[in-house]
């Protein structure tokens, strides 16, 4: 029962880190404009692309709809969050690299434990196993 607590305890986590980062995106469009320019990046394509990217990934989690779709989820969210960290310390940003580094904690822990706490199991994470 703890595994499965663990399990939503860090998608919800990992969730509201996304979401929380989405409304940020939306509502202090100046200060993200110029956080992604001091990191070296084309801001009019990659904010809206990220926009749409951390609301649809923690949703594909989160509903699983579909397995492959959560799956992919999970992959393009470590892979966010990976680049995201890099792109930082890039920068020399320890500080700035911290959500990801948090990010990833929560995400390793979420899909270590999905197959405990979801009744379709996937086929890349640990196995559940049940005690008599």
């Amino acid at each position: 029962m703890t595994v499965i607590y663990t399990y939503w305890i860090s998608t919800a986590l990992l969730s509201a880190l996304y979401l929380s980062s989405a409304a940020l995106y939306l509502s202090k469009k100046e200060f993200v404009a110029k956080a992604q320019a001091d990191l070296g990046y084309h801001v009019p394509h990659l904010v809206p692309l990220m926009v749409v990217v951390k609301i649809l990934g923690p949703l594909a989690i989160l509903a699983r709809v579909s397995l492959p779709l959560s799956d992919l989820a999970y992959a393009g969210v470590f892979y966010h969050l990976v680049l995201s960290g890099m792109a930082h310390l890039g920068v020399r940003s320890v500080k700035g690299a911290m959500p990801a580094a948090i990010g990833l904690v929560l995400l390793a822990i979420s899909f270590a434990t999905q197959n405990y706490a979801r009744d379709v199991p996937s086929p890349y994470a640990f196995e559940a196993t049940v005690n008599p």
